[in-house]
């Protein structure tokens, strides 16, 4: 599985339908309305990474209201729930 990191710059007045379009598309988890100098954050996840030229630049960069993107890929993925099931590997609760 490829995760990509998608930060978007959207029209203003587009932003809700901008969104809304974004996490239409089937290989995008989630879309996240953010501060600072993006307006959204789109997590897209594919099989391979050959994928990626068909979802980014061919869905995400063409649905209106898009004016920018910059993409990130993910090299690892770290998260509490990841690191509590690692860290609880044959140790059990005690009652």
């Amino acid at each position: 599985m490829v995760t990509a990191i998608v930060l978007v710059k959207a029209d203003v007045a587009r932003i809700p339908e901008t969104a809304e379009t974004i996490a239409q598309i089937p290989q995008v988890s989630e879309v996240y309305s953010v501060t600072g100098e993006f307006d959204l954050v789109a997590m897209v996840r594919v099989r391979a990474h050959e994928e990626l030229g068909d979802v980014i630049p061919g869905k995400l960069n063409k649905v209106p209201g898009v004016t920018h993107t910059e993409t990130h890929i993910a090299f690892r993925a770290y998260s509490r729930h990841d690191l509590e099931a690692a860290f609880a590997l044959g140790y059990s609760e005690p009652a």
